[in-house]
């Protein structure tokens, strides 16, 4: 089961990779004027989008289903975490629609919003790891 929790934890890093960096994308790609900006932004995207998030969190997921039913987990904290990684789920899904957005010229968000939007998976990567680790009652 350790090689599963290690596997878990570095798919749920590589996923957290793209959560962060994708949004930081949008950033930039809203603030771009030019053509050739726009192009190799929605290839980027594309790319950190199908090429590295979606397997990670698939997987992650995948991997953390398989620990749970392993060890048996549970507990109000394990709930709590379930309920943060279902947002996490919902969250990605959104930046896959944001994603559509951009590669049909739609987008109707400046810089500023993607800013605080690419603080969101901040916060609930702390929950997580304190719910994890420290297995609060409530």
């Amino acid at each position: 089961m350790l090689w599963i929790k290690s596997f878990h934890i570095i798919f749920m890093v590589t996923w957290f990779a793209g959560l962060f960096y994708l949004p930081r994308l949008f950033v930039y790609h809203a603030m771009s004027e030019d053509d050739a900006s726009n192009q190799r932004f929605k290839i980027m995207e594309r790319k950190l989008f199908y090429g590295i998030m979606t397997p990670g969190g698939i997987i992650t997921i995948a991997l953390g289903l398989w620990l749970w039913l392993g060890y048996g987990f549970s507990g109000a904290w394990l709930h709590a975490k379930v309920t943060l990684v279902t947002i996490l789920v919902f969250y990605h899904i959104y930046c896959g629609k944001l994603l559509l957005d951009f590669k049909h010229d739609r987008n109707q968000h400046n810089h500023v919003f993607y800013r605080w939007f690419n603080e969101f998976p901040v916060l609930i990567l702390i929950a997580v790891i304190i719910l994890v680790e420290i297995k609060p009652e409530f």
